[in-house]
């Protein structure tokens, strides 16, 4: 079983900057897809962007696309999210996941594994 530990969060000014880290552990060998997801008080968890874990591809909503950029290391012990003009629209608590579907997942039901989050709030 895969363990997924976020870090980084915080408060931050409108147009900031934040990275936020997510260390993997354990079962790493069947995973493809490692994606970020986040989720606002009274709101459902909206996808924000996945990479594959084996060929590095990207993909990311709309709503961050060009404001945030996911990334991990060579070891591929850890995921990053790097954000960018952060905006008061951003507040939420942000999930790392975890997926062995081979092919980039956006929803939350094709991920296998969660982390704990980490609140991040951003101030106007």
């Amino acid at each position: 079983q895969v363990q997924l530990v976020e870090s980084g969060g915080g408060l931050a000014q409108a147009g900031a900057s934040l990275r936020l880290s997510c260390a993997i552990s354990g079962a790493t060998d069947d995973l493809f897809t490692m994606g970020w997801f986040r989720q606002a008080p009274g709101q459902e968890r909206e996808f924000l962007s996945a990479i594959g874990w084996i060929g590095g591809s990207t993909f990311y909503a709309s709503s961050v696309k060009g404001r945030f950029t996911i990334s991990r290391n060579n070891a591929q012990t850890t995921l990053y999210l790097q954000m960018n003009s952060l905006k008061p629209e951003d507040t939420a608590v942000y999930y790392c996941a975890a997926s062995k579907r081979v092919v980039i997942a956006a929803q939350p039901s094709e991920y296998d594994a969660w982390g704990q989050g980490t609140q991040v709030t951003v101030s106007s």
